[in-house]
């Protein structure tokens, strides 16, 4: 009995490899090859224990790494030795720290924003390449659909801000501001102030990482679909010939709208910072 049930997972799971670069109308009655989330569970290429705790080397984890070097080794090259007269790369390294400056820091946080443009500029620099993994070739996956890594991003953030609103208002004081905001009948905060309360300490962090990750992890998914469904339906017949250019070209389209998705994500994670970071300084009215 156990060798049938051997034999016939065998069997399946050899069927299963010959689907996988099958066409349309091919002779093994194999269907199209659908993505699903298992594309996001990367096999390790190692594994290691340390202290008790076991540790795996995935793609995610050296791309995570490779995101790292690209966006210390540019700022670092930019502005190792400033000149009066900028360089090509260290003019292009102003242009990247003055948009977060401008556009985000002074807009959100006001005059005391300067201060926190290097804070800032990071976590953009760092979300936005970490993004754009999922459409360069030989990456091709989008380091922050892995839901861990947003989630280690917004507990830095949520940190930071509890830090910095309990330095500036008060540990008590912080609190109290979030949970009864002013010009509220008294009567209503005993709805409203619970409400408050779990949504600075809850509400916030939880939709500032799922708004990331679940656009990361759709737009790839998506992506993957379209790719496959090119290489499934090429074929001989006019059918299979126009599905399969039609299917290439939303791929070539949704490849362009994603990496606009893609900034447009890293941007809003690094303006809610901001938002949050401008609360934290003052009292929210």
């Amino acid at each position: 009995m156990s060798h049938h049930i051997s034999t016939s997972v065998h069997l399946a799971m050899s069927e299963s490899a010959d689907c996988a670069n099958q066409h349309l109308m091919n002779d093994l009655g194999c269907g199209f090859p659908a993505p699903s989330a298992e594309i996001f569970f990367l096999e390790p290429y190692a594994t290691f224990n340390l202290l008790g705790m076991d540790f795996t080397i995935t793609k995610t984890v050296v791309l995570l790494g490779l995101v790292m070097v690209i966006v210390l080794g540019f700022f670092f090259a930019a502005f190792r030795a400033p000149r009066l007269v900028p360089s090509k790369i260290q003019s292009l390294g102003e242009y990247a720290y003055l948009f977060v400056r401008d556009q985000i820091a002074r807009e959100v946080i006001g005059k005391d924003g300067d201060r926190f443009v290097p804070f800032l500029a990071t976590i953009f620099f760092f979300v936005w390449i970490a993004n754009l993994m999922s459409v360069i070739p030989g990456a091709q996956f989008p380091v922050m659909s892995n839901l861990a890594f947003p989630v280690s991003l917004t507990l830095i953030v949520f940190l930071t801000y509890l830090f910095l609103g309990m330095k500036h208002q008060g540990p008590v004081k912080f609190f109290t501001n979030a949970m009864f905001p002013p010009g509220v009948p008294k009567a209503m905060y005993l709805l409203l102030s619970p409400l408050e309360l779990l949504q600075l300490l809850v509400t916030r962090p939880a939709t500032q990482a799922i708004r990331l990750f679940a656009n990361m992890f759709a737009g790839h998914l998506l992506l993957t679909t379209f790719t496959v469904a090119a290489w499934y339906l090429v074929g001989p017949n006019f059918v299979g010939a126009f599905g399969a250019a039609a299917s290439f070209l939303v791929t070539v389209v949704l490849t362009g709208f994603e990496m606009f998705i893609q900034g447009l994500q890293a941007f809003i994670f690094t303006l809610l910072t901001a938002v949050y970071i401008s609360g934290s300084l003052h009292a929210e009215h």
